[in-house]
């Protein structure tokens, strides 16, 4: 018996960090590749992201690619989509794990503080 034909997951794209407005679709890529092909799965602040099918209430969707689609971003007292994200590839040989991203909200941070932008003057 060969093992040439298996090979541990490898990430090949991981997630970036990602500020979306309330309510507007958004996407946090991931993409490994391995023998067999491994199986994605994305982390919330330590807890699995539930998606559609599988969660018919969710407005997540785990893309053919590995990656994670929001129909529409959330942030609400009972769901917020607000966190730091990470996705898992694996398969029969192994498990590896993505580097995090933070998907933020827009708007989030305008409560009693005041935009700055640095740099902005000529010069």
């Amino acid at each position: 018996m060969s093992t040439c034909s298996f090979r541990s997951p490898r990430i090949t794209e991981h997630p970036t960090d990602i500020t979306v407005p309330k309510s507007e679709p958004a996407t946090l890529n991931c993409k490994a590749e391995g023998k067999p092909q491994p199986v994605i799965r994305w982390f919330k602040d330590g807890q699995v992201v539930r998606t559609s099918p599988g969660d018919p209430k969710s407005q997540r969707v785990l893309l053919p690619t590995g990656s994670l689609f929001f129909l529409r971003v959330v942030h609400g007292r009972k769901e917020d989509d607000a966190g730091v994200y990470w996705c898992q590839a694996s398969n029969q040989v192994g498990v590896v794990r993505s580097n995090n991203a933070t998907l933020e909200i827009a708007g989030e941070c305008e409560r009693g503080k005041a935009w700055q932008v640095e740099g902005s003057e000529g010069g």
